[in-house]
């Protein structure tokens, strides 16, 4: 499909089940390349079953006439470990999931995105080495390179998973709440170097609930409501009191401080 070419996803009628419940309800979904994309909703609603769609973890039900519901980067088929090396993931999950190995150096950690397994680092290969120390450099992390992963704090944990989603450059940046349990500094650091990149010309595609995670560089908005999209637009468009209360089922306000950060206030909520 020619028109796939140029698309990071596409989502045709695309319904998931989990333990007898639908997950995502139909979903009709395109998110172009070099469209910087955010996936905003309540707990529950769908979004990052969305993103394990994109990443191939999950697979939707079969339309009975045989197309496909699922298109990522032009290809309705893929080796999982084909595709990650495309796409750069964090997530709370590998996060979690690294943290458990206590051994793990940061180092091992980022070379361990290009091989698909934990790297041993006395054998990785040097030019390897090389690329990981780059991508960890850009991330103002080099300094950590032979520290534990499991030691770090969550400030330095989300940069190294940074570096690691960098380090095969990938043509897009899949972030599930990435500020999650970082204090307020920790965020704004991080989200500064998120829009850096999404300047350099990788495409994001943003998973939150936090209004206060979206960098300016994010000019799409899409609202999911259990299961399917409410709102799919442009930011300025989507991003109203209206829109934002059907999203979370309760009257909110959003608020645009003076340094242009978004947040959302329960509407009558003393500020």
């Amino acid at each position: 499909m020619n028109r796939s070419r140029a698309c990071l996803l596409e989502l045709d009628r695309a319904t998931v089940r989990r333990d007898g419940h639908v997950v995502l309800d139909a979903l009709d979904l395109t998110i172009p390349m070099g469209r910087h994309t955010a996936i905003l909703g309540a707990n529950g609603s769908g979004k990052s079953t969305l993103i394990q769609l994109l990443t191939r973890e999950l697979h939707p039900l079969a339309h009975e006439d045989g197309r496909a519901p699922v298109c990522v980067l032009g290809r309705h088929l893929w080796d999982v470990r084909d595709l990650r090396g495309r796409l750069g993931i964090v997530t709370q999950r590998l996060h979690e999931d690294l943290r458990s190995l206590p051994s793990l150096t940061v180092h091992a950690v980022v070379v361990g995105a290009t091989l698909g397994a934990i790297a041993d680092g006395n054998a990785v290969d040097p030019m390897l080495h090389r690329r990981a120390l780059a991508a960890l450099q850009q991330m103002q992390t080099v300094h950590l390179a032979e520290r534990r992963y499991a030691t770090l704090s969550a400030g330095e944990a989300r940069r190294v998973l940074l570096a690691r989603a960098l380090f095969h450059a990938p043509v897009a940046l899949l972030l599930d709440e990435p500020s999650s349990g970082l204090d307020v500094v920790a965020r704004a650091r991080l989200m500064t170097q998120i829009g850096r990149i999404a300047r350099a010309g990788t495409t994001l595609v943003l998973v939150t609930h936090h209004l206060e995670e979206l960098v300016p560089e994010i000019g799409h908005v899409v609202l999911l409501r259990a299961g399917r999209v409410l709102a799919d637009g442009p930011r300025d468009v989507v991003l109203t009191d209206a829109l934002l209360s059907q999203t979370f089922d309760t009257p909110v306000h959003i608020r645009n401080d003076a340094d242009g950060m978004l947040s959302l206030t329960i509407a009558g909520q003393a500020s």
